[in-house]
């Protein structure tokens, strides 16, 4: 069986094409011509020029496959990047849906846990959960957008399954993603923490879950890949431990918290570019995104290793691929150009 993956050069694709690879299957990807392959160059499968925006060269790679696994998204906490996370979370899902149902493949789309209602710090959410709500930023109303043209494909005939990761650590994060905040915090800024908490996954277990789906999940179901819920302030001394450094004592207070979405508001208006620290993320990290993966582990038979664990592979793949360490020049370059291919002009992410 030949399986498609959109996104194979982001921290979820590559992590799903590796164990693809593992179990011998054949992989087809689909990777936009101007950008860069370094993330995949050393692996044996087949790579195609498309773009997940572009229906035609859609149709012509998922020809021959028996399963698309879409994993590309557009990834930007902020309140900017709305017309380019349209472009890719909604139409470029409802693109590879069509055209996975027209192909008579099965289809497992990699949403988010942000398209679902957050819990409490007593409570957890699960995929029917709506008691608290994101705030509306770009992203989360457009892969909730991208989660209902994924279930009007369901209505059509397409038998697809929905997985929506939490807070994802681990080896093969190349731009970096998810693991940007630990190396942020290893370098021993910012020294306080987010007021919230999150949902810690390792993505070598979400890219089994995903597999899992696959083959046992319902048509049409959602299924969370969830972990270790602990606030920020938890989760950072844990970064902190692993990456030896002193620890955070503390989280941000509210006026902190809107001084600092503030200032980040206005150096976006400033500069042009809207920054990882703004109003909107100030607001997302305040949330607490605790989910059970009940589901997942009873339906699929899904599980995730402890989150100390995931954060020290990730940390140890981190220092052995230098980004924790000033590298010489030539290296320092060929990270730049990988960096600058796997991401917008305007510097947001496709996963």
């Amino acid at each position: 069986m030949t399986v498609l993956v959109t996104g194979a050069t982001g921290l979820v694709g590559n992590n799903v094409v590796r164990r693809l690879l593992g179990d011998g299957r054949k992989v087809r990807v689909v990777v936009r011509s101007e950008r860069s392959t370094v993330p995949i160059d050393d692996l044996d499968l087949e790579i195609v020029a498309g773009d997940i925006c572009d229906r035609d060269s859609l149709r012509a790679a998922v020809r021959g496959v028996d399963l698309v696994i879409h994993c590309a998204g557009y990834v930007h906490i902020g309140w900017t990047g709305k017309e380019a996370a349209e472009e890719v979370n909604v139409g470029g899902t409802q693109s590879i849906a069509i055209v996975a149902r027209e192909a008579g493949a099965k289809m497992v789309h990699v949403s988010s846990v942000d398209t679902l209602g957050a819990g409490l710090r007593d409570k957890l959410a699960d995929e029917d959960t709506r008691q608290v709500y994101n705030p509306p930023i770009p992203y989360v109303v457009t892969k909730t957008a991208g989660e209902a043209e994924v279930r009007r494909q369901v209505d059509l005939g397409l038998d697809a399954v929905i997985v929506n990761p939490g807070f994802m650590l681990g080896p093969w994060d190349w731009k970096p993603s998810s693991g940007r905040m630990l190396i942020e915090v290893a370098k021993g800024k910012p020294p306080l923490a987010p007021r919230g908490g999150t949902t810690v996954c390792d993505v070598r277990d979400v890219a089994e879950g995903i597999l899992l789906a696959s083959e046992k999940g319902r048509r049409g179901a959602n299924y969370i890949l969830g972990g270790e819920n602990m606030t920020y302030l938890e989760l950072w001394k844990l970064f902190a431990e692993v990456a030896k450094i002193p620890k955070p004592i503390c989280r941000m207070g509210p006026l902190m918290v809107l001084g600092a979405g503030l200032v980040g508001d206005v150096w976006s208006k400033l500069t042009g570019t809207e920054g990882t620290v703004n109003s909107a993320a100030m607001k997302m990290s305040g949330v607490y995104h605790y989910y059970s993966s009940r589901r997942a582990e009873e339906e699929l038979g899904y599980h995730c290793r402890p989150a100390r664990t995931s954060i020290s592979d990730a940390w140890e793949w981190f220092q052995a691929h230098g980004y924790t360490k000033k590298l010489p020049p030539e290296q320092e370059r060929m990270k730049a150009a990988t960096a600058a291919t796997v991401t917008k002009p305007s510097s947001q992410a496709i996963q």
